[in-house]
C-alpha cells in the first residue's frame, strides 16, 4: 500500500466521530414520580377561589369562599356531627360495597371459566347494567323498606355489574399461549387457574375495583337522599334545602376526601398485587 493511501486512511480514521453511550430505553413507560405538581395546583385553585370570592367576583350565595367552608368543616367536627354522618355512610358503602364486589368476582370469574355460565350471565349482565341504579331505589325500598336494607342493597346492585364486567373481561384476555404452556407441562386445571388466569387477570379485576368503588359512592349519596336521617347525602341534601351553601361544600368536600382514601388504598392493594410486574 502506497504511502498516500496510508495518510488517506488515517485522516479518515480521525475524523471518525467518537462513539456515545446510547441512554436506557427500557423504562417501559413508567410513571415518574410527581408528588407535588397535584398538591401545587390544588392549592393554585384555591388561592384563585379564595381570589375570586374576596374581589367579588364569586358570589357568596353562588360559591362560598373556601374560608367559609372550612370554617363549615370545623363547626361540623367541634359539634361532634360529622362522625354521625361519616359512620352512617361509611357503614352503608362498606356493607354495599364488599357485598356487590364478591358478588360480582365469583360471577365474572364463573362467566369467565366455564362456558355455560358465560352463555347465561353474558346477556343478562348486558341487558342490566345499563338501567340506572338509583331508579330501582323506589323498587328497593317496596321491597326492604326505608331502612338501611335498601340503601345497601342500592349500592350492591351498582356495583355488583361493572364489578361482572371487569372479571369476565381480565378472564378472558389473559394470554391463552401462557395457558396452553400450562396444559403443555401438565398442569392441573386449578393450578392454572391459581398461577395464570388469576394474576393475569388481576390488572384489569383491580381497575374494575377502582371504577365499582366510584360508582358506590355515588349511589351512596343518592340513597342517602332519600329517607336518611345521617349521614353525607342526607347532610347535602339538607344543606341545600336551607341555602347553605358553605355547608353544601363541606359536604362535597367530605366525599371527596373519602374518594381519595378509597383510591390510596386500592393504589397500595396494587402495588402489593402486583409486584410481580
Amino acid at each position: 500500500m502506497s504511502d498516500e493511501a496510508l495518510a488517506e486512511r488515517g485522516a479518515a480514521g480521525a475524523a471518525a466521530p467518537v462513539a456515545r453511550p446510547v441512554p436506557f430505553r427500557g423504562g417501559g413507560f413508567a410513571p415518574r414520580p410527581m408528588r407535588l405538581v397535584g398538591l401545587v395546583l390544588f392549592l393554585v385553585l384555591l388561592g384563585l377561589w379564595e381570589l375570586g370570592s374576596r374581589t367579588g367576583w364569586i358570589g357568596p350565595l353562588v360559591l362560598p369562599a373556601p374560608t367559609a367552608v372550612f370554617e363549615a368543616f370545623r363547626q361540623l367536627v367541634v359539634s361532634g356531627q360529622i362522625w354521625l354522618h361519616l359512620g352512617a355512610s361509611l357503614q352503608r358503602l362498606l356493607l354495599g360495597w364488599f357485598g356487590g364486589t364478591l358478588l360480582g368476582l365469583l360471577v365474572g370469574l364463573a362467566a369467565g371459566l366455564f362456558s355455560m355460565a358465560r352463555a347465561g350471565v353474558v346477556p343478562l349482565v348486558a341487558a342490566l347494567f345499563p338501567i340506572p341504579k338509583i331508579a330501582l331505589l323506589p323498587l328497593f325500598i317496596i321491597w326492604f323498606g326505608i331502612g338501611e336494607e335498601s340503601k345497601v342493597a342500592t349500592i350492591l346492585f351498582g356495583t355488583f355489574f361493572p364489578t361482572v364486567i371487569a372479571v369476565y373481561g381480565g378472564v378472558d384476555n389473559v394470554d391463552r399461549n401462557l395457558i396452553r404452556m400450562g396444559q403443555s407441562f401438565g398442569l392441573s386445571w386449578l393450578s392454572i387457574v391459581r398461577k395464570i388466569v388469576l394474576p393475569g387477570a388481576l390488572p384489569a379485576i383491580l381497575s374494575g375495583f377502582r371504577i365499582s368503588a366510584a360508582i358506590a359512592i355515588i349511589l351512596l349519596v343518592a340513597a342517602e337522599m332519600i329517607g336518611a336521617e345521617y349521614g353525607i347525602g342526607a347532610y347535602i341534601l339538607l344543606a341545600g334545602n336551607l341555602m347553605a351553601t358553605d355547608q353544601l361544600i363541606a359536604g362535597v368536600a367530605i366525599l371527596s376526601m373519602l374518594g381519595l382514601a378509597v383510591s390510596w388504598l386500592l393504589g397500595r392493594a396494587e402495588r402489593y398485587f402486583l409486584r410481580w410486574r
